[in-house]
């Protein structure tokens, strides 16, 4: 008896045509943000990726005005935002996090300018902040399989430049691996990333996926594809158990998975932090002399 409600509280909700859907958009965003976060978080990026998700804001509430794709106004007004960090650094001599904050706190503004001028779209304005990976279509499927594609294709192409970057930009640049190039296509795949996977988790809860998976996979993993592979399961996991809680407690899904996402970061740390030390110290020798190879 115990052993069938169990069963059918795990898999009840996946019988839905439009949850089993949500459940494979979910995990294709799970692999594209696996791939990206271990990259901002070797880099440090999270500021900017988390400015990326806001930047997107006014692009969305835009588009959302106009009756067009959200997801066009997404990738116009996150690649605005791209293009103004870098114009920025280079003509007015500002530091990387000066350039991010200020054109951070600029597009948060006019999307919330843009969302307030308006009163047509005051119910949309939850999905446009939060999403909503239950309302996602065949399309958006489709789409994100596009991107997990470029987005696999572009990090195993640029790996090896992606590399010497994160270690020494200056020895990149006698290896003549264009450690700005690099850099410029790095910013590219996180615009892609936030915007594939603001409809499943929403533009101010994105940089969860992005970060949680890969940091309770860098708890484990030596080296990046390891820790990208590892990082995707923990997205997909955090996907699931998201959607499970969401359904049973009546939450909103994209808000779930995101908490589940950053939980799991906090309890792999835990784990690991409990591991005996002398393991973790021979294990961390060696996770620092092979990880970025």
């Amino acid at each position: 008896m115990l052993q069938s409600l169990t069963v059918s509280l795990l898999f009840e909700p996946f019988a839905l045509a439009f949850v089993q859907r949500a459940l494979i958009v979910g995990a294709l965003v799970a692999v594209i943000c696996a791939v990206v976060g271990t990259w901002v978080v070797l880099r440090g990026m999270a500021f900017l990726g988390e400015a990326m998700a806001h930047g997107m804001l006014p692009g969305i509430a835009a588009a959302t005005l106009l009756g067009i794709p959200p997801v066009f106004g997404a990738a116009v007004s996150a690649a605005a935002m791209s293009a103004g960090i870098g114009m920025l650094q280079r003509r007015g001599r500002l530091s990387a996090d000066t350039s991010i904050g200020l054109l951070f706190v600029a597009s948060l503004a006019l999307g919330v300018i843009i969302i307030s001028a308006s009163r047509s779209f005051a119910t949309d304005v939850t999905a446009i902040l939060f999403g909503d990976i239950l309302a996602t279509t065949v399309d958006d499927l489709v789409m994100l399989a596009v991107v997990a594609a470029v987005t696999l294709a572009v990090a195993m192409v640029g790996h090896r430049s992606f590399v010497a970057l994160t270690v020494d930009p200056r020895q990149a640049r006698m290896l003549g691996l264009h450690p700005r190039s690099a850099q410029v296509v790095l910013v590219g795949l996180i615009t892609l990333a936030v915007v594939a996977a603001y409809q499943a988790v929403g533009s101010l809860l994105v940089v969860g996926m992005l970060l949680g998976p890969a940091v309770a996979a860098g708890c484990w993993a030596r080296r990046i594809p390891s820790t990208m592979a590892l990082a995707a399961l923990f997205g997909a996991a955090a996907v699931v158990v998201g959607m499970l809680l969401s359904w049973h407690l009546e939450t909103a899904a994209g808000a779930t998975i995101a908490l589940a996402a950053i939980l799991g970061a906090a309890g792999s740390s835990l784990v690991r932090q409990l591991l005996p030390r002398g393991v973790d110290r021979r294990e961390k020798s060696e996770n620092n002399a092979e990880r970025l190879v």
